[in-house]
């Protein structure tokens, strides 16, 4: 089973925390889409015999800005093209404020059976500092409308540990996107990327990111909440009911092979744990468009992976997610990490930051909290 990814660049406004590739110009969808469907055909004739497509994901940008029609000639490319599953999960990311009933309808009736809301915040002036282009109450809206239209595994995307949050403007919107119910949440912790507005701000002194310790909280605080809500954590900010997990997701933390079509998205293939490569597509739409115009593969980087990357990758992904089988890391990569590690491993199974059991280790709620200092200590 493999993965498809396809990156849509378009946004009506772009956030001031995004570093996604991504244009506010949108006259160039018609070439864009013609482009995208030539470097699937493409790519197929490579790949399209190797597996089955278990997940595609439009990403982007925002993917909700495309119109029906125009989804519908990228999927009928993917299903002329690739053999897709009978039980594939599709996702469509979704901003509020772009859709309505009618192109929600015609989203499912296209066959995608997912959504993910970009909702970030239900406090209006959270959402103005971010530069999101809907309110709280379209988010509502939003979300009532895609069950309406039949959706029924929703996801909403939250941010936290914005500058000046606090446990209650938190808690209101964690409790807000409790009651609707949706099957899946993640919740990410504000990050200051380079070449973003926000990073200018922060830099200029006028915007001041929350200290550390109350990052901490505000992590903690959604940890207890997903827990008494229901929401089972199966990776550092993803929580869903249980039995909605995102496969697509999943699968990029379990070495899962995926392709990805559109500028600046990221393809991963392996033959076998000792031949793996990984690539990306330029991040420029003209110079996307214009190699595959001139029958130029649009790859702008490569990399092919060694035993040893990927044995590191297995480990940090693993821990990051579900947690590691330790049996099979030692079969595949011939890396014994419960005796290289042992002592390590032992301090924190005393500090409850890891669970071992039956030769599996996964982190605790408490290990969660300082994950990357833990994938550190063990790499």
């Amino acid at each position: 089973m493999s993965s498809i990814y396809l990156h849509i660049p378009y946004c009506d406004t772009k956030c001031c925390y995004c570093d996604f590739y991504s244009i506010e110009n949108h006259d160039s969808k018609n070439i864009f889409i013609k482009s995208l469907i030539k470097e699937i055909s493409t790519s197929a004739k490579i790949y399209s015999d190797k597996e089955v497509v278990e997940t595609i994901f439009f990403g982007g940008g925002t993917p909700s800005l495309l119109e029906p029609n125009e989804l519908e000639l990228i999927l009928n490319s993917l299903y002329n093209n690739f053999t897709i599953s009978d039980s594939s999960e599709v996702t469509l990311e979704a901003n509020p404020g772009t859709v309505n009933l009618e192109k929600l309808k015609a989203y499912r009736s296209l066959g995608i059976n997912r959504l993910s809301f970009g909702v970030q915040s239900f406090n209006n002036d959270e959402l103005i500092f971010l530069s999101r282009i809907h309110t709280g109450d379209e988010a509502r809206d939003a979300i009532k409308l895609a069950r309406k239209a039949g959706f029924d595994n929703l996801n909403i995307d939250l941010m936290f540990s914005l500058p000046n949050q606090t446990i209650e403007k938190l808690k209101f919107t964690l409790n807000e996107a409790f009651s609707f119910s949706t099957e899946h949440i993640s919740a990410y912790s504000l990050i200051v990327e380079p070449n973003t507005p926000l990073f200018k701000l922060v830099q200029n002194k006028i915007v001041s990111p929350l200290p550390v310790d109350d990052d901490a909280k505000l992590y903690n605080f959604i940890l207890d909440q997903m827990s008494l809500n229901g929401f089972e954590q199966y990776e550092v900010s993803n929580f869903c009911k249980p039995g909605y997990h995102s496969r697509h997701n999943s699968n990029y933390w379990n070495h899962t092979n995926y392709l990805g079509f559109g500028p600046s998205a990221h393809s991963f293939w392996k033959n076998n744990f000792e031949n793996a490569k990984r690539w990306s597509n330029h991040r420029n739409i003209t110079k996307y468009c214009d190699d595959l115009e001139n029958n130029i593969s649009p790859i702008s980087m490569e990399e092919f992976l060694t035993k040893k990357d990927l044995s590191t990758e297995f480990l940090f992904l693993g821990l990051r997610s579900s947690g590691i089988d330790l049996n099979k890391m030692n079969n595949i990569y011939d890396k014994n990490i419960s005796i290289e590690q042992k002592e390590k491993i032992q301090n924190y199974i005393q500090k409850n930051y890891i669970e071992l059991n039956n030769n599996f280790i996964h982190l605790t709620k408490k290990g969660y909290m300082v994950c990357d200092s833990i994938i550190e200590q063990l790499l």
